[in-house]
């Protein structure tokens, strides 16, 4: 048979028929469902980018309302958040120089025997035997601003516990930061530029004789561990205090601004609270010259730093020059080619402080007698009377802007006119102002904190200081009012009926709401700061009343003449009510 033969095929049978119409079903099957596997899987592929996509904007927009995405998965872009939620990268920082790391177990000298008075502080040492020192006494209650935190004996009114029946409502506080390095420009830092270009020249001996050897090396402005512990702990006691009243349901807003050691006060301060829900935002203001901040109330106000608000400074340094000219002859009788100046022995026991809460310890410290510590903290009394207190002409205008904010919280209203600091852009709106929360937290500093209580009208702190000689115990003492972790918390209060001034109810009655400050875990007396809160027990005062007082206090306050007028400069004493002179006719 020739090759090229073939043979027809045979006519295709029923049964191969059907086999090959089954094939192409099949094939048809497995393509449409191949089809929706594909689209299911792309539908799905498509949601989780939307989702990371939104998870990353929550994440930026909502600080810590989310677990925080994986770097590697995405990288967003922070310049998609509002600038006054965004706590990273921080916009302005302020100086952020790290010191050097401390050795205490090396370093200590302190020894414990029984005739020394030892008053622990963990975890700093703060036991060393100091000239004078009393049994349960410590220097470092008599740093004035730069004291670690502590709780002083009270502000002259008993402390009681909420009657039965009665509810804690709110809560406003508002908190400094931690112990700090010193800040840029500090008499600290020329003092320790000033020994080391003298180190090839200078003898020293005797207690001073440790300087040869000695370097300044602290830090600028941000938190020491010491700050950020203190911090903690008062995060953990405002959570046993207040924890029930945190809602979560709905988010809280915490007000900082943008220095280092404010975002690192707020993150510290309400990391307790963080962890009951996820819906703590900060909500950060710019802290810088000119800018509108009630938070840092003098950045706006020109005349709080020019020659008009001199009186602090010179009273300061008017009592310095006194009380440390003894000191001043034994340091120079210790050190020889070397220009040993008053203002060198100051700023060697301002060294004290600091170099303590950086390092655990600092050899500057028992160079001084107890009364000259005392002294110390009375110098910086004199400074704060004369620029943030009742001594100062700008000191209502400084904390007016605060004041103003807290009062329209209290109202339940947002803030829309100006004529102070506030930043009306972000008061005037409920989103960066919120009036429905239970929990308000704000964080500023120790200057402004003062400045407040004045422009609260604390007259307690009003008396006059002389800055020629020591009064003895007087309220406006700065170790007590703002140490380092100060809070001040204003408590809202609702009772079933009204409370008598022997905190006895008065039935029948109606609801009556009332406000109770505590600074530093002691209550204020309102009314023997504000008479018409009457002579109460417990220190507290009728809501209605004391919004009527503070409607009076704000009207007081010509916050464009006090920081913008161009009146004349007073010396210390000559003003008494944190005001300017009146304007001249």
């Amino acid at each position: 048979m020739s090759s090229l033969y073939k043979p027809l095929p045979s006519p295709p049978s029923q049964h191969t028929l059907t086999s090959r119409h089954a094939q192409i079903l099949r094939k048809i099957l497995l393509t449409f469902v191949t089809l929706i596997l594909v689209y299911s899987l792309s539908t799905m592929l498509l949601d989780r980018a939307l989702l990371l996509g939104l998870t990353t904007s929550a994440h930026y927009a909502l600080p810590n309302s989310i677990p925080n995405p994986s770097p590697q998965d995405c990288k967003p872009s922070p310049s998609k958040v509002p600038q006054y939620f965004q706590t990273s990268p921080e916009l302005w920082p302020g100086p952020t120089a790290t010191g050097r790391p401390p050795f205490l177990a090396q370093s200590n000298p302190v020894t414990f025997a029984a005739t020394e008075t030892f008053i622990p502080n963990e975890p700093l040492e703060t036991g060393q035997p100091i000239l004078g020192q009393g049994r349960n006494e410590s220097i470092f209650h008599l740093m004035g601003f730069l004291s670690p935190y502590f709780v002083n004996d009270g502000w002259g009114v008993q402390e009681f516990p909420i009657p039965e029946g009665a509810e804690i409502m709110g809560l406003h506080m508002l908190s400094r930061h931690g112990s700090r390095y010193p800040t840029t420009g500090s008499n600290v830092q020329a003092f320790g530029s000033k020994i080391a270009n003298y180190s090839e020249q200078f003898k020293a001996s005797g207690q001073l004789s440790f300087l040869s050897d000695w370097k300044y090396e602290l830090g600028a402005e941000i938190l020491v561990p010491k700050g950020r512990q203190e911090l903690f702990d008062s995060g953990i006691l405002h959570y046993y205090k207040y924890g029930k009243l945190y809602n979560p349901d709905t988010k809280i807003i915490a007000r900082t601004s943008t220095q280092d050691r404010m975002l690192k006060l707020s993150s510290n301060c309400i990391s307790k609270f963080e962890e009951m829900n996820k819906k703590l935002i900060d909500k950060v203001i710019i802290e810088q010259t000119g800018f509108n901040n009630s938070l840092s109330g003098s950045d706006a106000c020109p005349n709080s730093y020019s020659s008009r608000n001199q009186g602090g400074n010179q009273a300061n340094k008017e009592w310095y020059t006194i009380y440390l000219q003894n000191a001043t002859s034994r340091f120079q009788s210790m050190i020889q080619n070397f220009d040993w100046t008053i203002d060198d022995t100051y700023a060697a026991q301002t060294m004290c402080p600091y170099e303590t809460v950086a390092y655990g310890y600092s050899p500057f410290c028992d160079l001084f007698t107890y009364d000259e510590w005392l002294s110390f903290s009375y110098s910086t009394d004199l400074s704060f009377a004369g620029s943030v207190g009742f001594q100062s002409p700008v000191a209502r205008a400084i904390g007016h802007g605060w004041v103003q904010e807290f009062i329209a919280r209290l109202e339940n209203h947002t803030l829309s006119y100006s004529h102070s600091q506030i930043n009306t852009t972000l008061d005037d709106n409920t989103v960066t102002f919120p009036l429905n929360q239970t929990l308000y937290f704000d964080f500023s500093h120790d200057t402004n904190i003062m400045a407040i209580l004045t422009s609260l009208g604390f007259t307690q702190f009003s008396s006059f200081l002389p800055a020629t000689h020591y009064p003895g115990p007087h309220n406006l003492t700065v170790s007590h009012i703002t140490p380092f972790a100060t809070r001040l918390d204003i408590e809202v209060i609702e009772a079933p009926w009204p409370i008598d001034e022997q905190r006895n109810y008065i039935k029948p009655g109606d609801e009556t709401f009332y406000v109770h400050f505590l600074l530093n875990q002691r209550t204020l007396p309102l009314g023997a700061n504000f008479p018409a809160c009457g002579r109460r027990l417990d220190g507290w005062c009728e809501l209605d009343t004391f919004l009527e007082v503070q409607k009076k206090e704000m009207a007081k306050v010509d916050w464009d003449y006090a920081c913008e007028g161009d009146w004349d400069p007073v010396p210390y004493g000559g003003v008494n009510d944190g005001l300017p002179l009146p304007k001249s006719l």
